[in-house]
């Protein structure tokens, strides 16, 4: 299932959610080289979140492959900003764009409930809980951890909190054939927070997939939007929006 939108209009400008997408698109073209190595490989080692290296666990001049021909040195040279540059890395073009798509969906309706500095904040707090999870869960990983999705996942568990029942149009799959359905937000946003739940369980913290990252930044989004929501948005908002 794939949202593609919300029947939750946006009152203000979505300013800072444009922002931190063009922010993404910007260091996926200008320091990762659209995918291309050697830029790829080196971005993702130098500013990807490494928990092993980051608690100083791995043995320096440990090397983790990275594609053909591109390794990973750990532990030569300690970079505490990590767990922040991390969310705004990408491993690939559908990776970037899944991320970017959830984030429009979801974000300008949670930003619009905040405010924007606010919700600045509010979302790099996801991000960072997100990246704690997961060195958390797996404190000695080698594996580089990239992407935004932490952050974006304290996004939609906000979401879920405000607007539960707001419809959301999904496209399904089904093999060959494409359909439309229209859901409530809980049931949307409550089965995409099962897939990292079991997926996390099942890989016991290690894989190429951060599960543990979602979990961890959509549980952090619930729990924070008491603290950074405006009851007079969210009275705006859902005045505003259908329901299912």
């Amino acid at each position: 299932m794939f949202p593609y939108r919300d029947d939750n209009p946006t009152i203000a400008t979505p300013v800072f959610t444009l922002l931190i997408i063009a922010a993404n698109v910007a260091v996926w073209i200008l320091i990762q080289g659209m995918g291309a190595d050697p830029a790829l490989a080196r971005s993702v080692c130098e500013l990807g979140l490494i928990p092993g290296e980051f608690l100083g666990r791995v043995v320096p001049g440990t090397q983790v492959p990275l594609s053909p021909g591109e390794v990973c040195v750990l532990g030569v040279e300690h970079h505490w900003f990590t767990p922040l540059t991390s969310m705004f890395l990408h491993g690939g073009w559908l990776h970037l764009i899944g991320n970017m798509w959830f984030l429009w969906v979801f974000g300008n309706n949670v930003e619009d409930s905040m405010g924007h500095a606010r919700y600045l904040a509010f979302y790099l707090l996801c991000g960072l809980a997100a990246a704690a999870t997961q060195t958390f869960v797996s404190p000695g990983s080698i594996v580089p951890m990239v992407g935004a999705s932490g952050a974006i996942s304290g996004v939609m568990g906000a979401y879920v909190i405000l607007y539960p029942r707001v419809r959301v149009h999904m496209l399904v799959f089904l093999f060959i054939f494409v359909t439309r359905i229209v859901v409530p937000a809980y049931l949307m946003l409550g089965y995409w927070f099962l897939l990292p739940l079991l997926g996390g369980s099942a890989a016991q913290g290690e894989g190429g997939v951060a599960f543990w990252a979602h979990v961890g930044g959509f549980v952090a989004g619930a729990a924070l939007i008491s603290v950074f929501k405006d009851r007079e948005l969210v009275g705006r908002h859902r005045a505003l929006a259908q329901y299912v």
